[in-house]
């Protein structure tokens, strides 16, 4: 009897060794498979997914964790294409748009070196041709110092009222002299924002300049400054061409100008909105778009209130 039991517990510890030694194989080419496939994905660089079914709890978590490593070096990679894609075509652009200026400005001061009655006509163009390139040249290089990260962005308490009217006037000659309806609807009790002065002022005057520049057909510029129930908004309104829905999207990207921007009364570069996009990430701010065509664009900048 003792030798029967002896048997069948022998038995029994046989089969259970048997199906370690099962399991450990059926694992171990579960491995193979994986490691096999990984090497395929990596080495053809494709964007496949280790595709392996298998009750083993330890080798499905294994896979989930590699197929997860996979997706990230894929958005990676694919972040990396368009950032190229981006650099080159910033650079095809830029040498197109400082190309330009110099090339009238060589031309001038040949024609100056020849005829010396139009020497103050000749110099005006060159000069004004000159400071296109300067404001083309102050715009990529602080764009280039935002990215960089090379900013001093110290916060301080900003009194957004007082600091809206002092910006604003600083282009009400120039609205004046382009006949320019211009509105400001601002409260009675002042708004305060923590804040960095000098990206705040950037942001503004790239607003006002895009809204001057767009919308000189609507020839009306307004800025509203209201509160919502956690942050300050800032509206820069004009009734110009508007935007497209298509293309709202895109207008914060580099260098992108829309197609009605090649018309010579209204072009740009493509770098304002940009810069304006950049610092407001910066400082903690966001930026909405709305527009409707020939009838109303807002570009609204949100800050966040003090809370006391």
């Amino acid at each position: 009897m003792l030798l029967f039991i002896l048997s069948i517990a022998l038995v029994l510890v046989s089969l259970k060794l048997v199906l370690v030694i099962y399991e450990k194989r059926k694992i171990l080419q579960q491995l193979y498979h994986i490691t096999s496939d990984l090497e395929a994905i990596l080495s053809k660089d494709t964007d496949e997914k280790i595709m392996l079914f298998t009750d083993e709890k330890k080798v499905s978590s294994l896979i989930e964790q590699i197929n997860r490593t996979l997706e990230i070096c894929q958005k990676v990679k694919i972040d990396y294409r368009r950032l190229d894609l981006k650099a080159k075509y910033m650079l095809s652009n830029i040498s197109h748009d400082l190309k330009t200026p110099l090339t009238v400005i060589q031309g001038y001061l040949e024609i100056m070196s020849m005829d010396e009655k139009n020497n103050a006509k000749m110099i005006n163009k060159v000069t004004d041709k000159s400071n296109q390139l300067m404001e083309l040249m102050d715009k990529f290089f602080a764009l280039a110092k935002i990215e960089a990260g090379d900013l001093d962005l110290t916060k301080t308490s900003i009194h957004l009222c007082e600091f809206c009217r002092a910006t604003i006037l600083d282009f009400y000659e120039n609205l004046i002299e382009n006949d320019f309806q211009v509105d400001i609807q601002m409260p009675e009790n002042d708004f305060q924002v923590f804040s960095n002065e000098d990206a705040l002022k950037r942001i503004l005057y790239n607003l006002i300049t895009n809204a001057i520049r767009y919308g000189s057909e609507g020839k009306y510029l307004g800025l509203v400054l209201r509160e919502e129930e956690t942050e300050i908004c800032i509206e820069i309104i004009d009734k110009g061409i508007g935007i497209k829905k298509s293309e709202i999207d895109r207008i914060f990207d580099r260098l992108y100008t829309m197609d009605d921007s090649r018309n010579q009364l209204i072009q740009g570069n493509g770098l304002g909105l940009t810069i304006v996009k950049e610092l407001a990430e910066k400082i903690n701010a966001k930026i909405v778009v709305e527009s409707e065509e020939y009838v109303k664009t807002t570009f609204t900048l949100k800050l966040k209130k003090i809370i006391y």
